[in-house]
């Protein structure tokens, strides 16, 4: 996802330095955990699963708003990123469990 991400990015011609910019801000879905680790949970879960931002991309594709096209490709590509590393969605017990671990671990 990560590669497709990029490719798809240099294709949009949005700004590199947005990309720059922006490749972190899904990481502030942290800020949930301040309101509880349930909630924290929900909070990252909802930004880290591919569902928004391929609805913001195919809204972008569809009006030909390179700009929503360009924040979807990095919020994608951060996704990408974070499951390369093995940052999986998070389970209500905690920021460290996750659902690639589990699935690491069961074997």
């Amino acid at each position: 996802m990560l590669v497709v991400s990029l490719l798809l990015y240099r294709e949009v011609g949005a700004s590199w330095w947005m990309f720059v910019l922006l490749i972190l801000a899904p990481d502030l879905s942290i800020l949930g955990y301040l309101a509880g680790s349930r909630v924290g949970a929900v909070t990252y879960n909802v930004v880290h699963t591919y569902a928004l931002p391929a609805v913001l991309f195919a809204a972008g594709f569809i009006t030909e708003a390179g700009l929503m096209m360009g924040i979807a490709l990095i919020w994608g590509a951060h996704i990408g990123v974070d499951r390369l590393l093995g940052f999986g969605l998070k389970y209500p017990a905690g920021f460290r469990p996750t659902h690639l671990q589990r699935v690491i671990d069961s074997n």
